[in-house]
């Protein structure tokens, strides 16, 4: 019964914008009639995208809360997506509504070296894996990568074509490709089938599911809407509770696979969450380590370091620290 709970939650937010095949529309249906919390938070979020479903504002609302409001308002129809593809559906139209704020501050400090165009344009890179795997074209010209190069050598030598090229563009030339590029992989059948979904590729070293490899991409566009809010000074709202959750499932399971087995036990717990044991099955746990899922998402996106990190800790502070530094080490964003 509970996995059947934590299933359906899962898919609460797609249920609530009319997103999911008819199948999982049943077992919603179904679950609702007979739990009461679920049924709920249903009515609650289906009455929020009522809400936002509404006429909109008068004038550009300020808050990046508003900003994404309107996103919504003006959302234009897509085609049903499943609730892997639904948080990344989500993070697109963020930074979609969040881009008229910058109008002539494309050249505004984001992240690493990168200016707020150049941001884009390695959103645009970065997306491309998972696009030109599902049979989408590149949309800028290919690098010339030798084969055998480490992935990770490829991924930055890709990065930085694709800003250079997209630096000789305009502004608004990047954010059309990236848009429709983006469009393009949520009109995928892998996006709105689960089963499709569910064939496993490696892309940026990660052998996952293609589910997943689209919660990957949710979860790099939620980090760098939130990178260009802070350079503009607005708060980027995190995702949706389902959407976080999602997110949240995916970063702990790579983590468990970076620790192996071997690694120090530690009961790790997200607030108001779940907890999973990472590392050795074997022997008792040393510690335990509790983030709001918030600051562990931005742990593994690079945003905290091991020590910045907010975190609440028992135990052995050395199997917490192993934990941390090897969240930390799986950031490439």
């Amino acid at each position: 019964m509970t996995d059947d709970h934590e299933a359906v939650r899962d898919l609460l937010a797609a249920w609530a914008f009319g997103a999911l095949d008819p199948a999982e529309e049943e077992t919603v249906a179904a679950h609702l009639a007979a739990c009461e919390s679920c049924a709920a938070e249903a009515a609650r979020l289906r009455g929020t995208v009522r809400l936002l479903d509404g006429p909109p504002p008068k004038a550009p609302a300020r808050s990046a809360d508003g900003v994404l409001s309107l996103a919504l308002r003006t959302r234009p129809a897509v085609a049903r997506i499943a609730g892997h593809a639904a948080p990344y559906a989500a993070a697109v139209a963020g930074l979609k509504a969040l881009l008229p704020e910058l109008a002539d501050r494309w050249a505004t400090p984001v992240v690493h070296d990168w200016d707020a165009h150049a941001t884009l344009a390695h959103l645009l890179a970065a997306d491309e894996h998972l696009a030109t795997r599902l049979g989408i074209g590149a949309r800028v010209p290919p690098s010339r990568i030798e084969e055998g190069t480490p992935w990770e050598d490829a991924w930055d030598r890709r990065t930085a074509d694709v800003i250079a090229h997209e630096h000789g563009r305009t502004p608004e030339e990047t954010v059309a490709d990236w848009a429709a590029q983006a469009e393009q992989l949520l009109g995928t059948p892998e996006a709105r089938d689960a089963e499709l979904a569910a064939r496993a590729v490696t892309l940026m070293g990660m052998r996952l599911p293609v589910a997943e490899h689209f919660l990957v991409r949710a979860f790099e566009t939620w980090i760098h809407t939130d990178d260009i809010g802070r350079a503009l000074g607005l708060a980027v709202p995190p995702p949706p509770r389902e959407h976080l959750g999602q997110l949240v499932r995916l970063a702990v399971r790579v983590l468990g696979l970076a620790l192996g087995t071997g690694a120090p036990p530690v009961l790790f717990s997200v607030t108001g969450g779940e907890e999973w044991v990472l590392g050795s099955e074997d022997e008792p746990v040393r510690a335990e380590l509790a983030l709001e899922p918030v600051d562990f998402c931005l742990l593994v996106g690079g945003r905290y370091t091991p020590q910045t990190v907010p975190r609440g800790a028992t135990g052995d502070a050395a199997a917490v620290r192993n934990v941390l530094e090897r969240a930390a080490s799986l950031a490439w964003l």
